[in-house]
């Protein structure tokens, strides 16, 4: 029985002529995510010690190595380089140097096959190291289909046991009537492995080197070579064409609704209509409405409601939160029992307290709003700190970008903003003060002090103030009559 470690190593330094595309084809997104990623985690998971992975590049090498880097850490990859494609076997030969002395069990995937599962390959290396008692040179996955066009066939010889693979393009009539097939994944010695694949000749419809004639070669050498006939061909498949990478989107969606519906107890109205990243999270009775896109690490609480046309991305939600119709939230926090629109945009870090407020049309970009503050309609608040029990009205802004940088807004507890209130950064609003309904606020208001006008100037102190504010308001003059209504009538 084989002891060596495992090593991994990653084929993804083909283009992918078949996607018709300028994007190397590990790079597609599939779920968010690009599909080496998807296969990186996998393989990540399955390494028992902290050993690299390996991956060969070749088109749009940079891009596939930070792709693989955001997914594994800095350190977490070894990076070798296949300069011209000239096949499967050319690949690997590309990390003979990198792993020749490495005395290892090497699994080798392609980078476009996302959906296989940790518990497939654990149980291929498993058969690979325990064969015949002793373990084999090699062993490769397949898998039988109906319809096997296109795909090399596993040919095996009278008793049974594996003899050779031929490709479709290379295959008589007789061995395409075969329906296992090679899924292209491996498990080798690397012992055996090298030597076997500097024996490989181009001697192919295609005039490559083919990795599948490996297998072939070391059983003619008389070394062992196991199969593992997997029962899920979908699993394996690998991804060649826009139309599988639709396919494999809806697999990977519905597998994750499945999920949250039988284990996280998530309602979802229509499946049919609904995406969920696999790496998002979702409470107990919570009700996902129609057209809902929910993307990254989202968290969302218990007891919530999504309503339709919603795209929430990498967001934290609390419990009981209402987003209502067509919201988008990204990068952003939401406490417990807030509501959120409809068609509110909240981004670049917003973070709302428990039980605020926002309304339709409000815009709300790094910024934190107080408990119980709300802001109903037809705002843009940006760069703000915003106390608690605080009221916006509809229509204002704060003013923080000057042409050059970027200005904060801090309003304290208590304040009633009123309507089409321009609040020019920096300026600071004090407690229990109030702006009337128009006012263009350029300089800082002091606690418990109404200002109304453009520039906006102090008209007096309000009921409630400081110890050395008067104790009685004067009845405010003729023309402070509207501004005081508009004030305490904005909503």
């Amino acid at each position: 029985m084989s002891t060596a470690p495992l090593d991994v190593l990653i084929l993804a330094a083909g283009l992918g002529t078949r996607m018709r595309s300028g994007t190397a084809k590990a790079l597609h997104q599939l779920s968010g995510r690009p599909l080496i990623a998807h296969v990186c985690r996998t393989a990540i998971s399955l390494m028992k010690t902290a050993r690299p992975i390996y991956v060969v590049v070749g088109h749009q090498a940079e891009d596939v190595r930070q792709a693989v880097r955001v997914e594994v850490g800095e350190s977490g990859a070894v990076f070798v380089t296949q300069s011209e494609q000239h096949g499967t076997g050319d690949a690997v030969m590309a990390a003979r140097d990198a792993l020749a002395d490495a005395n290892s069990t090497l699994l080798v995937l392609s980078g476009d096959v996302p959906l296989i599962q940790p518990e497939t390959l654990a149980a291929l290396v498993q058969q690979h190291r325990t064969h015949r008692g002793r373990g084999a040179a090699c062993t490769v996955l397949t898998v039988r289909l109906d319809d096997p066009s296109g795909y090399g066939r596993i040919i095996r010889d009278a008793e049974g046991r594996f003899e050779r693979i031929v490709e479709q393009k290379d295959a008589t009539s007789e061995e395409r009537q075969v329906t296992e097939i090679n899924a292209g994944v491996y498990c080798f010695e690397t012992r055996s492995l090298f030597p076997a694949l500097a024996r490989v000749q181009p001697v192919n419809s295609q005039g490559e080197y083919y990795l599948t004639d490996v297998p072939g070669i070391l059983r003619a050498d008389g070394e062992d070579v196991s199969v593992y006939l997997h029962s899920d061909a979908r699993e394996v498949s690998g991804i060649n064409t826009r139309v599988e990478l639709a396919e494999f989107e809806r697999l990977l969606r519905f597998r994750t609704l499945r999920v949250l519906m039988l284990n996280s107890g998530v309602t979802f109205i229509d499946p049919h209509s609904t995406y969920v990243s696999p790496e998002a999270q979702i409470g107990r009775d919570t009700v996902i409405y129609p057209g809902v896109h929910i993307e990254g690490r989202t968290v969302i609480g218990e007891g919530c409601e999504v309503r339709p046309g919603t795209r929430i991305t990498n967001s934290r939600i609390g419990n009981g939160v209402e987003i209502r119709d067509y919201c988008v939230i990204v990068d952003s926090d939401i406490a417990d029992r807030c509501t959120v629109g409809p068609f509110a945009h909240l981004r670049v870090n917003a973070r709302l307290d428990e039980q605020v407020t926002i309304g339709n049309f409000v815009e709300v970009k790094k910024s934190r709003l107080g408990q119980k503050a709300k802001a109903m309609h037809l705002s843009y608040l940006g760069d703000a700190t915003i106390g608690s029990r605080t009221n916006i009205g509809a229509g204002t802004i704060t003013c923080n970008y000057d042409g050059v940088n970027k200005h904060s807004t801090i309003i304290e507890d208590d304040v009633k903003i009123g309507s089409d209130t321009m609040l020019v950064a920096p300026v600071r609003v004090g407690a229990r003060s109030m702006t009337a309904a128009g006012s263009v606020v350029t300089e800082d208001v002091p606690q418990d002090t109404l200002v109304a006008g453009v520039p906006a100037k102090m008209k007096r102190k309000l009921v409630g103030g400081p110890p050395d504010a008067p104790s009685a308001v004067p009845p405010p003059a003729p023309d402070e009559q509207g501004i005081e209504e508009a004030t305490t009538n904005a909503k």
